[in-house]
């Protein structure tokens, strides 16, 4: 399946991606990122995802990108990358690659 295909449904992750830390800093809410892209992935794919592991702390700078670790029933391990789209914390999938093991 194309890349574009399999993240037509996760193309936008905006659902309350935004928390505040310490001195009012603006960070993303790891958990509910995590969470949105773990699901719409499952819905857009028809495949389950056992997990998503995306950074914490990371600051909501407009244009900033970052990349969250998809791991896949399988056993199959992808990276996401994700950009900041604006001051409110919405993101969109920008890249979905599968992760080579090592030696290919």
């Amino acid at each position: 399946m194309s890349f574009k295909g399999r993240v037509v449904a996760v193309a936008v992750l905006a659902a309350s991606a935004l928390a505040v830390a310490g001195c009012g800093e603006k960070v993303i809410d790891t958990s509910n990122i995590e969470e949105t892209l773990q699901h719409n992935l499952e819905s857009a794919r028809k495949e389950k995802v056992s997990s998503v592991d995306c950074p914490s702390d990371q600051k909501v700078e407009p244009k900033a990108t970052f990349t969250c670790t998809v791991n896949l029933s399988d056993g199959k391990t992808e990276t996401a990358t994700l950009e900041i789209r604006n001051d409110e914390a919405d993101v969109s999938v920008i890249d979905l690659r599968e992760e080579k093991a090592q030696g290919q």
